[in-house]
């Protein structure tokens, strides 16, 4: 299937005109997007489907997605979080890709932005906490990146490193936490095809509070997992420690995928609320992303949590 270049980016207010769902089958094609994962659906292909697809879940505005964060570097508070990463210099950047690898290096922003195709990826978000939300991501499997730096054969985890500047994050001045915030994925997760790093949404640039310049999304996984703002990736042979794992071990397992049958110490995982939605509704497995499933075959995902 073919790319979706940038410049084909579904316009935001796209998405929320049902007329325009119904007259053009290449919105439409989100369903496949969000469904079956199969995000390299092109607007020409779609246009000539001769069977119309579902309608999909219906994406969050641009304004939900932006103004709704957890971001504990900047405050405890997720309505608070974008005034005051408004200042965040997000250019220049770099990503250092070290560790077991071959070929390490320091990858400038706007080089990554032209050695990998950015795709648009409709993924759902499931916090920990109970909430979702549906969003519009840009950007490019983390495996093309990791192919080119071509992995040790030992390496089996990959762990990943947030900017850490007190003076521009000022939750990095609280000393309940051991700061910077540090994520990790086993080698297959990394490598799946549903794993990004993100730099966009809705066709624009990632802004300060959803992660900018650059974010990982892992979709099948609690939103924790998707690390943002990250300066460092670094392959290990041991897994390696997280941030919440560290912080309470006995509330946040490494592994962190969405499981119904799996309650959180203080929130029910059996249920969910959509953002922007009133009521409540079943939580799926690993989100919905049920193509993950034999990632995991013959673990005990009640103690892999």
């Amino acid at each position: 299937m073919e790319k979706i270049p940038s410049s084909e980016i579904t316009p935001e207010h796209v998405y929320f005109s049902r007329r325009r769902f119904l007259r053009e089958g290449a919105l439409l094609a989100g369903a496949a997007l969000l469904a079956a994962c199969a995000p390299q659906i092109s607007r020409e292909s779609a246009l000539t489907a001769s069977t119309p697809t579902p309608m999909p879940d219906r994406p969050n505005t641009y304004e939900e997605i932006t103004n709704y964060n957890n971001f504990y570097e900047f405050s405890f508070s997720k309505e608070a979080v974008a005034k005051l990463s408004a200042g965040l210099v997000t250019s220049p950047w770099e990503v250092r890709v070290e560790g077991l690898v071959r070929n390490p290096g320091i990858y400038d922003l706007d080089k990554i932005r032209k050695m990998f195709d950015q795709e648009e990826r409709i993924y759902r978000l499931r916090c920990v906490e109970g909430w979702s939300m549906v969003i519009p991501w840009v950007g490019f499997p983390l495996h093309k990146l990791l192919k080119i730096v071509e992995p040790a054969s030992e390496a089996r985890f990959v762990q990943f490193t947030t900017l850490y500047d007190p003076q521009q994050m000022p939750g990095q001045k609280n000393k309940m936490f051991e700061w910077p915030y540090v994520e990790g994925l086993r080698m297959d997760e990394a490598m799946h095809d549903l794993t990004i790093l993100a730099t966009g949404i809705y066709g624009k640039d990632l802004l300060p509070q959803n992660g900018a310049p650059i974010r990982l999304v892992v979709p099948w996984k609690y939103g924790f997992k998707s690390i943002k703002s990250i300066v460092k990736i670094e392959l290990k042979a041991d897994m390696p420690p997280t941030f919440w794992s560290e912080a309470s071990p006995d509330e946040y397992g490494f592994y962190a995928n969405v499981n119904p049958e799996v309650p959180h110490p203080r929130w029910s995982q059996a249920s969910e609320r959509r953002i922007g939605e009133s009521g409540r509704r079943p939580t799926l497995k690993f989100n919905g992303y049920d193509e993950v499933a034999p990632l995991y075959e013959g673990m005990d995902l009640r103690r892999n949590y």
